[in-house]
């Protein structure tokens, strides 16, 4: 796993060329009214973290959908794109599936399986990621290829993929930096209950951390938002002790407005808990900042897993539960 960390600004590159010399036909010239992206896990986290990257840009809705279900909404002026890194998310198949009785437009990207066979039987657009590792870490291949069909789809502009474009140089300016963050906030978490805190930007982020943390260092955290946390969760504080450690993402591309709110939720938790980490994102724009946050976080959990001794591969629990599911 740590060689698979590594390997992510270099990702970001293959994933860029690959992207750059792949079209989409059928995603051309459409009025589509909405998109909605099927992933769970390590696969449907990349759909996540587009749809808020280009919230603010896009001219359509964008939903990340980790159920069976569809929206009901959904009809022929939809774009469903599947994300599924094995190809054999139940959930997913099932989804895209019923997608298709209702007429919309789908596509998907996968290393193979039955969703590559799908596609490629109804003459889908499908993009083939390099497959035989963990989902989780195929992040960068699954976001890119993603905002390239949004791209392709007319639902955003190239912004978000020329700003990629930078993304591996300022990881590897900045690695030095990244371990040693990574190696502070991994000798933070032991012995406490994380709770983690970001603004609505960085929601997707704090997911990715909780589930790295889930699978690699195979522990257990929450996470919650500004400014919706200080209309429930804060209060909860109250109760609040020295059990909890606290992990804040901090951004400069956060609004004025919520930064104050954050730090104004850092005075209160501070008088509950001494232990606090704040995590400072850093980048020439949302984009950098984001994959600066997330090499961090990928970074800690692998050092996590050094100092509790397990293997961050395994992941026997789902495989078990997998393995029931297919008896039904």
């Amino acid at each position: 796993m740590d060689k698979l960390i590594a390997e992510f600004p270099k990702n970001i590159d293959d994933a860029l060329e690959t992207a750059r010399s792949l079209e989409f036909k059928s995603l051309h010239n459409k009025n589509f009214t909405s998109v909605v992206i099927c992933g769970m896990g390590g696969s449907g986290i990349g759909g996540k973290l587009v749809a808020q990257l280009v919230a603010a840009e896009a001219n359509i809705p964008i939903l990340a959908n980790q159920n069976y279900n569809l929206p009901e909404f959904i009809n022929e002026t939809t774009l469903v794109i599947g994300s599924s890194y094995s190809g054999y998310t139940e959930e997913t198949l099932t989804a895209v599936k019923a997608a298709k009785d209702k007429g919309a437009t789908i596509a998907a990207v996968c290393s193979g399986g039955e969703l590559y066979d799908f596609c490629k039987a109804n003459n889908y657009d499908v993009v083939k990621m390099p497959a035989g590792n963990p989902p989780r870490s195929a992040l960068a291949f699954s976001s890119i290829h993603l905002l390239n069909m949004l791209f392709q789809a007319g639902v955003i502009s190239d912004l978000k993929l020329k700003e990629l474009e930078n993304c591996r140089e300022h990881l590897n300016n900045h690695i030095l930096e990244i371990k040693e963050e990574a190696k502070k906030l991994a000798e933070f978490i032991p012995n406490k209950e994380l709770i983690m805190y970001s603004t609505p930007e960085f929601e997707p982020v704090v997911i990715r951390a909780r589930q790295q943390y889930n699978e690699n260092a195979k522990i257990l955290c929450s996470h919650h938002v500004v400014p919706e946390m200080n209309h429930n969760e804060l209060v909860g504080w109250g109760g609040g002790d020295d059990r909890y450690g606290v992990l804040f993402i901090d951004s400069p591309s956060t609004l004025e407005r919520n930064k104050f709110r954050m730090n104004l939720c850092k005075e209160i938790i501070a008088k509950k808990t001494p232990h606090v980490f704040v995590l400072e994102a850093k980048g020439a724009n949302l984009i950098e900042e984001v994959m600066y946050i997330i090499h961090i976080i990928d970074w800690s959990s692998i050092m996590l897993a050094d100092i509790f001794n397990v293997d961050p591969i395994e992941i026997d629990v789902i495989n078990y539960l997998k393995g029931e599911l297919s008896k039904i």
